[in-house]
């Protein structure tokens, strides 16, 4: 039987016929798709007047991950500004920390925010906690060096998008438990939080060709974790498994109401309201997996995107 799906955004759905789409991801496809140009950073950056600085951070292993560093070339130097740490997505086996890089650029457009955005590795070339180590140390290393980058330590939001919003939730319950270091926000883009792949929205987008489908998902979470049981997934890995959901900071999530992520992200605002944190949550009706980043031109992302922004505002004035 046909599962019923939410029907596409109008706007949406003309955008999307034109896009190739598939419905599951192998080893061949993966490779062929790694081969793919990847988003010009030069591009993103000619018309913005932005200083921009490449540096290698240690990981827990000793193998180098790089970070990008974007900051505003008329920043104030007496006054520390913002900082977004930005984690890309790809479903956590491709991607680079250029991926959906202009999202974090309209922040430090519009608020003055420093960007430093992460080259975590991926699955399968590495698996378990690996992958939100290597952002945990991304995020030791930018608020060790918050004086040098004009950082405010008391204003880092972790932000991104798709497995980068996953990994950016497994990140911030890490600090939570061990203390530091400090994250004043967690801004969470239709992030991938669930490995079990059992809601009813992950159900609705099997089975059918698409941007991310359950197929993809699953294949995703299986590069990541192999064969582990589910009770044997660290919960910063697969952030919708954490018991203890108290003590995070103050949190944005967003998803469209036509894709796999939808139930997994609004059951996660729900168990932060419940452990009486708080956060800001929208689905945006008829939006798929990443129509914003995909398609910003449409009526409804920028919408989401200046949504975001507003957020971000008010969030940075009451600090």
């Amino acid at each position: 039987m046909t599962p019923v799906r939410p029907a596409l955004d109008p706007e949406l759905r003309v955008l999307l016929a034109d896009m190739p789409l598939m419905s599951r991801l192998t080893p061949e496809i993966l490779a062929q798709v790694r081969q793919l140009p990847t988003a010009s950073v030069d591009l993103l950056l000619a018309d913005r007047q932005i200083d921009r600085r490449e540096v290698t951070v240690p990981a827990k292993d000793g193998a180098q991950l790089r970070l990008s560093v974007f900051s505003p070339a008329n920043i104030d130097h007496t006054a520390a500004a913002p900082c977004v740490y930005w984690i890309h997505g790809g479903g956590m086996v491709m991607g680079d920390r250029f991926s959906q890089l202009d999202i974090p650029l309209e922040w430090l457009d519009a608020l003055g925010a420093v960007v430093v955005s992460v080259e975590y590795r991926l699955a399968p070339e590495v698996s378990g906690t690996t992958l939100v180590d290597d952002c945990y140390q991304g995020l030791l290393w930018t608020a060790e060096h918050s004086e040098e980058l004009g950082i405010d330590p008391a204003r880092i939001i972790v932000a991104g998008a798709s497995a980068g919003g996953g990994l950016a939730a497994g990140l911030t319950l890490l600090a939570r438990d061990l203390g530091a270091p400090a994250i004043a926000a967690q801004l969470l883009i239709c992030p991938m939080l669930d490995h079990r792949n059992t809601t009813t929205s992950s159900r609705q987008y099997s089975g059918v060709p698409g941007v991310w489908t359950g197929e993809m998902n699953e294949f995703g979470w299986r590069a990541v974790l192999g064969d582990l049981a589910d009770d044997e997934v660290p919960a910063y890995v697969s952030p919708s498994r954490a018991e203890d959901l108290s003590g995070l900071p103050a949190t944005f999530i967003d998803a469209g109401s036509a894709e796999v992520f939808r139930d997994e992200d609004t059951d996660y605002a729900t168990r932060i309201w419940a452990a009486g944190g708080q956060v800001e949550l929208h689905v945006w009706a008829g939006g798929f997996h990443g129509f914003d980043a995909l398609y910003p031109q449409a009526d409804i992302s920028a919408t989401a995107r200046r949504t975001r922004t507003d957020w971000l505002t008010r969030l940075l004035r009451d600090i």
